[in-house]
């Protein structure tokens, strides 16, 4: 156990050596001459990050330059498209998608003879004979990163490196100046809401857990790090990068509503961050920033895990509280909320990852710092995963306020292969899809509800004219039906009915009263389902409905997919004027069902092709091995 004074020798003492990961830097005395920081995130990591550190771990011993170089293994950059990530420092030269076989030739050009492997550097990065830092390429340039701030900055394994960010500052602030109204004010003050969906007021939640029941024998904080959207990852890598930024903030909210015990419900399927949250807690405890009489005062806080079986509906509070139980996870009737009965019944307050990334950052710097960032009425930064039909998949923190067109086509770098944007799914299964018409409203809570989508935990999937909106919202509904838990039949049976429908229409078997059906049977769903996964369930369907209703119309009226994705209502043919009669197509169908035809087209050798439909399945491997595009679907 060390004394508040011990850690703050620790932060004087790391903190040059964390001074040398800026740019440029002269100044910081560290005792390194570079640092090379690898992404250690699980994207990276797939892609063969960890053979990459043991091999330059070898290289830099052979070259002798052990104690020269450190090596530090990081958690997520945020620019998961150019993974494997390195970046040396202070030069801040960016290495992306590079291999271990890549290693040998840049420790001896770059460390040996100081030049840096331009060919292996982000395009971006390189100026002539000038290299960039990486706050000056696009991705970076317009984020203002808060929850992120330590991820790709610092070892996540090493509890003296997040001290020298000021980590545990902020608790020691709380727990020796602070009174709990203080804390809980402050978090009122600076407008923060819950990154986890719902957007409630942080400080609101918190206040209601103090007071409600002031003299329970005990009170919990829970963190919802179940984050089961499709496509969403932010919760996931900020744990990676900066579990320790967590555990300070639910011991900053135990202080506040007066609790001694949390705990983290993750994702048994995040190994990396449950591995890196264990380390951490083992850390805390044995620096006594966990546990019992934390620096030295009366208060007490401890922190427990406990691993999600991959249910979508534990991202529901009451849900989530009665897994951690041990019983199934279900939702339960509120009220009760969890502030008055929650976990055990006791009063307790949940929030999610990204919302409590945030809470040192405002007591260290104020209220005031925090409110002026973001919109009138929601304040800060939110961080968005990036995926879909965009150039650069990957995490990106932005002001409150930003527009979508800024963050797909500034940050993002815009749609490939030249295609439109078409549409953005925000808040995953619970959200809906923005139309081109709404390119340019300001994200926020309000704003993105107003135009019939939701904040949700942060996951941004982009589609581009490819995308077929009816098959979309299929997809959620299908999600949605597998991950209902079945305790209210609104939901149990209504988003399975929703489901069929949508596939009646991808089908073209439904009509125009299907439509009206459908649209009647979304908002019972919303109205009398129990928790917020059926609740919010009809969105997708709903959206889509709105703003892109000619679709829909389409397949009903037309049996046209206008996107060419809804198999039943396709027609794969050759144009006879382009087919030189090659014979690639009937090679590689595996349906036997294209033949030679007995015409030649003008121009041609030798006759044309032909699909027999009755035979055809519908694959696409025909246009897909076609060189002269003269095979089209419709």
């Amino acid at each position: 156990m060390k004394s508040l004074q011990e850690i703050q020798a620790i932060r004087d003492e790391m903190r040059p050596e964390l001074e040398l990961r800026n740019v440029g830097s002269t100044e910081a005395k560290s005792k390194y001459e570079r640092q090379v920081l690898i992404c250690g995130g699980t994207g990276c990591t797939s892609s063969g990050s960890p053979e990459i550190e043991r091999v330059l771990r070898e290289e830099i011993e052979k070259a002798g330059l052990t104690d020269k170089i450190q090596v530090v293994k990081t958690g997520c950059f945020g620019l998961c498209a150019l993974g494997p990530i390195m970046i040396v420092y202070p030069s801040g030269a960016f290495y992306s998608r590079i291999s271990a076989e890549n290693i040998p030739q840049i420790v001896q050009e770059h460390f040996v003879n100081g030049n840096p492997v331009k060919e292996l550097l982000y395009n971006e990065t390189v100026d002539g004979d000038k290299i960039k830092g990486l706050n000056e390429t696009s991705f970076y340039k317009k984020q203002h990163r808060v929850a992120l701030r330590n991820c790709g900055a610092i070892n996540p394994e090493n509890i003296d490196e997040y001290i020298g960010k000021d980590g545990y500052q902020a608790l020691a602030k709380v727990i020796k100046e602070m009174t709990p109204e203080d804390v809980i004010q402050t978090i009122l003050d600076s407008g923060l809401r819950g990154r986890g969906g719902g957007g409630f007021p942080t400080g609101m939640k918190w206040k209601l857990a103090r007071t409600i029941v002031p003299d329970a024998d005990q009170k919990y904080v829970c963190c919802n790090a179940d984050e089961g959207d499709p496509g969403a990852f932010m919760d996931r890598s900020v744990l990676e990068g900066d579990p320790h930024v967590v555990l300070e903030a639910m011991a900053i909210a135990g202080y506040a509503i007066g609790a001694t015990q949390g705990y983290i419900y993750v994702r048994a399927e995040y190994p990396i961050a449950v591995e890196r949250l264990e380390i951490a807690i083992k850390q805390a405890r044995e620096y006594g920033v966990l546990g019992k009489n934390i620096f030295g005062s009366d208060f007490s806080f401890d922190i427990d895990l406990r691993l999600g079986a991959g249910a979508f509906v534990c991202g529901e509070e009451t849900a989530l509280m009665t897994s951690i139980e041990g019983n199934r996870g279900e939702p339960r009737p509120r009220p009760p909320f969890p502030a008055e009965k929650g976990l055990f019944q006791k009063p307790t307050i949940l929030n999610n990852v990204e919302t409590y990334a945030n809470i040192p950052q405002i007591i260290l710097k104020g209220a005031d710092w925090f409110a002026g960032m973001g919109t009138e009425k929601s304040k800060g930064t939110k961080v968005f995963a990036l995926g879909g039909k965009i150039e650069h998949t990957g995490l990106v923190e932005v002001p409150m306020g930003t527009t979508l067109r800024e963050v797909i086509e500034e940050i993002g770098g815009g749609i490939p292969n030249g295609k439109k944007f078409k549409a953005a799914q925000t808040g995953g299964p619970s959200g809906g899809c923005i139309s081109p018409e709404n390119y340019d409203v300001p994200i926020d809570y309000d704003n993105l509800i107003s135009i019939g989508s939701m904040m949700g935990s942060g996951g941004l999937i982009v589609m581009d004219e490819d995308n077929c909106m009816v098959d979309i919202a299929k997809f959620f509904l299908e999600f949605t039906v597998d991950e209902s838990c079945g305790k209210c039949t609104p939901c149990r049976i209504g988003t399975k009915r929703m489901y069929e429908m949508l596939d009646k229409i991808t089908k073209g078997q439904a009509t125009l009263e299907d439509l009206d059906k459908l649209e009647e049977l979304c908002y019972y769903i919303k109205a009398n389902s129990l928790c917020g996964l059926g609740q919010t369930a009809p969105n997708p369907v709903l959206s889509t409905l709105k703003n892109f209703r000619d679709e829909y119309i389409a397949h009903v009226v037309d049996k046209k997919c206008p996107a060419g994705v809804c198999k039943d209502l396709l027609e794969f043919k050759i144009v006879f004027e382009k087919c030189i009669g090659c014979g690639m197509c009937a090679k590689n169908c595996p349906a036997s069902a294209i033949e030679r035809g007995t015409e030649v087209a003008p121009g041609k050798k030798l006759a044309a092709f032909v699909i027999d439909s009755s035979k055809c399945v519908k694959c696409g491997a025909c246009m897909a091995n076609c060189k002269f595009k003269a095979i089209v679907k419709g």
